[in-house]
């Protein structure tokens, strides 16, 4: 208990391993951690809304593979996932001899892969949800005007099912967030695999981890904020009068 309390007034006055060479790792895994998880989730959600369209459809041949997808991905950790795509992508006879090995020899790509189809599948199934909750009124006076079922797609349904699936996916994006930690257990420098190199250096947990984790605090409020504010535009009609 002495020591934790040293090591906040260590903290409190500045006195800890803070210096211009670990800052700069710490940025770096900042910079790393925040292009991994955008590029993961704009990925994935280009991704989700045909898959998610698809996952509705009547054609068995169309939402079975569809749902086969977002359930084995759905229901295995990411992590071992991440060791699937990672590892496993040697073992594809010719890979290394042909041009795709100068992308899969760098760990940021067969991270990027895994956590991409690991938030498609999950994004798959909020809009799958959003979609299918769509109200049967919006979609009887969409076709008393006359509507095709490709516009009313585009103009009624998915505008609407994602206004309502904005608080499921924000969810989403802030546990992308945190699991994009295990990205350090495949040599990528994240904002994780900074903390386990200042710890390894100095020896350091508490300044390291707790650092990091301050980082993550704040990234994680930064999205909450973002996402209530959108859904208070974007749901502002749902709202009672004068509330």
């Amino acid at each position: 208990m002495e020591q934790l309390n040293g090591w906040f007034t260590d903290l409190l006055s500045g006195n800890v391993i803070f210096t211009a060479n670990t800052l700069s790792f710490y940025w770096s895994g900042l910079v790393t951690t925040v292009q991994l998880v955008f590029l993961s989730l704009l990925i994935g959600v280009i991704l989700a809304v045909p898959l998610a369209i698809g996952r509705g459809s009547k054609r068995r041949w169309i939402k079975l593979p569809i749902y086969a997808y977002t359930y084995v991905f759905r229901g295995t950790p990411l992590l071992i996932q991440l060791y699937l795509v990672y590892y496993g992508v040697v073992f594809f006879d010719g890979i290394q001899d042909s041009i795709f090995w100068v992308v899969f020899k760098q760990a940021f790509f067969p991270a990027l892969i895994a956590f991409t189809l690991n938030t498609a599948a999950y994004t798959t199934e909020i809009f799958h949800g959003a979609i299918k909750n769509t109200a049967k009124g919006e979609i009887e006076a969409a076709r008393a005007y006359g509507m095709s079922r490709k516009l009313m797609m585009r103009r009624i349904i998915l505008p609407s099912a994602f206004r309502r699936a904005l608080p499921a996916y924000g969810n989403e994006v802030i546990f992308m967030l945190h699991a994009s930690a295990v990205a350090s257990v495949v040599t990528i420098m994240d904002l994780t695999g900074a903390a386990y190199y200042v710890y390894a250096r100095f020896y350091a947990p508490f300044d390291a981890f707790i650092f990091v984790a301050l980082i993550y605090l704040c990234l994680t409020f930064s999205i909450m904020f973002t996402f209530r504010t959108l859904e208070k535009r974007l749901l502002a009609h749902l709202r009672p009068r004068g509330a």
